[in-house]
């Protein structure tokens, strides 16, 4: 009789975007400790405030993103991500500007691409948004986005310089802190 091994898990390099305007400095740290527990953190970027988008009056994010290891399909991540975000308080509305308690964002899933009802991997808001390409090159700068093949760097470098970013590291340290503690993998 043959012996059959059990296949190895495939993994993937999921990057998400996350960031809160309601408690963030509170409701980030939250949702990188429920994040640790999809995978393997790898690396948490620098936190950025920035404006609301269309100057709305309502009070400054705070993005960054995380890279995580994990052994589940981007669609399966997309749901976690879902109830990580009702588990901090989400609230969703029609307005997708609205404030919120936090915001996760499944935008690079390696070097896939993905498509599926109301979500493209990667991201295209990724080309045109500092507040989201910033931080994914502070993660990964050499990392070649699957559609443009830029590094990230590149894409960052672009849109920086027009930016309204302003670096926080009192929130970066606490995140941080998160991605070098024990623990956190799948």
């Amino acid at each position: 009789m043959r012996s059959y091994e059990r296949p190895a898990k495939l993994t993937e390099l999921a990057f998400i975007a996350i960031g809160s305007n309601i408690d963030p400095e509170v409701n980030l740290p939250r949702a990188v400790e429920q994040l640790r527990q999809l995978g393997k953190l790898q690396r948490v970027s620098q936190v950025y405030q920035t404006p609301p988008i269309g100057g709305r009056d309502q009070p400054d994010f705070l993005n960054a993103a995380v890279l995580i290891e994990v052994e589940r399909s981007a669609e399966a991540l997309r749901s976690d991500l879902r109830r990580i975000e009702d588990d901090l308080g989400r609230i969703r509305t029609t307005d997708k500007y609205a404030p919120r308690t936090i915001d996760l964002d499944l935008v690079l899933f390696g070097s896939q691409i993905v498509s599926g009802p109301g979500h493209t991997v990667p991201d295209p808001e990724i080309t045109r948004r500092a507040h989201l390409a910033v931080p994914l090159a502070d993660l990964a700068p050499d990392f070649t986005h699957p559609e443009t093949s830029e590094p990230l760097r590149v894409i960052a470098e672009r849109l920086r310089s027009g930016s309204n970013l302003r670096a926080r590291p009192d929130v970066t340290v606490k995140l941080r802190a998160l991605q070098e503690t024990p623990g956190g993998s799948n």
